[in-house]
């Protein structure tokens, strides 16, 4: 059966070669005569695979050895909470509001503690980066605990070019969309944390990083943090306070051993690049697709656009699944098209969206 060509949001596109070493290993991992499905994850063979895909992460992103890692569950949405039951020491932290996600983030954290809006972009409908010159200003007044990103809105399509400069405050930032797509300077931030359904793996593991100082004196709301939200506790069992998602890890583990086989995160950005400006490029002179995020704010991951009609777009969606494109069809907050071009994603793939908008706007603009 042929593949499609996915550009799913999220669980999205793994590396094919990732899925056949697993599908080979699926019955007998490496002579053991089981699975990694049914193995114990206080095995040797286990604490093996969870080591090393610490150490390959490490050495993809250059993460200092003070900073933990942390393998959770529970997906992106349980760590708007766990942030600041760990981090809200004084009762208030900064969040800037770009998108769905970092809205649900400072909705959730505003019952833990004061959550002021430094900066949003609601009122363009999250079209854009909002200027982020007022919030060093803010920061400046030296009461808050971290300030908040999200630093790509998969839902809206765009991605801070630069970080808010925010001095000795740590910047906290859900990278989920965009992380491992591009090098990240991980000591520009307190703690940063994706799912991995997008770039880094299969649904269902949550990479937290967070510099070993900040929960060196556990959970700032000790008195109400559930036990599993802990940090200093999921680092002192290395992630294994409970069962983790030994699968999901195993796979996460494959991934990152291909982001370095195919050259690391300076090579995968150059591709990512390319892949973007093909569609960027086409949006940019097209009479009848319009992409919806501000030049200036372009996401590198999720191409977000849509013709002048509903009806328009519900047809274009279904085009596009008679040809094998999966995926493009916008949330349903927004409607619209979306092409998510994570790091699995082949420019191939996109060239086939590409030259199918491009007949799209032949056969309409005939009409």
């Amino acid at each position: 059966m042929a593949r499609v060509h996915n550009f799913s949001a999220g669980p999205a596109a793994l590396p094919l070669e990732v899925l056949e070493e697993a599908q080979s290993e699926l019955l007998d991992y490496r002579g053991l005569g089981m699975s990694v499905l049914e193995m114990s994850h206080r095995s040797a063979a286990y604490q093996q695979i969870i080591e090393e895909t610490e150490e390959t992460l490490r050495d993809i992103l250059d993460i200092p050895d003070t900073y933990r890692v942390l393998f959770l569950q529970g997906g992106a949405t349980l760590e708007f909470a766990g942030i600041p039951l760990n981090l809200m020491r004084r009762g208030r932290a900064g969040y800037l509001v770009t998108g769905n996600f970092a809205k649900k983030a400072w909705q959730e954290a505003q019952k833990y503690g004061e959550a002021p809006v430094l900066a949003s972009s609601e009122g363009t409908s999250f079209d854009r980066i909002p200027d982020l010159g007022p919030v060093a200003s803010r920061v400046a007044e030296g009461d808050l605990d971290y300030v908040y990103i999200c630093q790509n809105n998969t839902i809206f399509g765009t991605e801070y070019r630069e970080l808010p400069q925010t001095g000795e405050t740590p910047l906290v930032a859900d990278v989920s969309s965009c992380f491992l797509s591009h090098p990240l300077d991980v000591e520009r931030y307190g703690l940063i944390y994706a799912g991995a359904q997008k770039n880094a793996g299969p649904a269902g593991v949550t990479v937290v990083i967070v510099r070993e100082d900040l929960i060196a004196d556990g959970p700032a709301r000790a008195d109400i943090c559930p036990t599993y939200l802990d940090y200093r506790l999921q680092a002192s069992k290395e992630s294994m306070y409970n069962t983790p998602n030994t699968f999901g890890i195993y796979l996460c583990g494959k991934v990152l051993r291909w982001i370095e086989r195919t050259g690391g995160l300076k090579a995968m950005q150059a591709r990512n690049q390319e892949k973007a400006d093909v569609l960027y490029g086409l949006l940019d002179k097209s009479e009848i697709f319009h992409g919806t995020a501000q030049p200036s704010s372009r996401s590198l991951s999720n191409v977000t656009f849509r013709t002048d009609s509903p009806e328009l777009d519900k047809e274009f969606v279904s085009g596009a699944a008679q040809r094998g494109i999966q995926g493009v069809k916008g949330h349903r907050l927004v409607g619209g098209m979306r092409a998510s071009i994570y790091n699995a994603v082949t420019l191939d793939d996109v060239k086939t969206l590409a030259s199918y908008m491009e007949e799209f706007e032949a056969s309409h603009s005939a009409k």
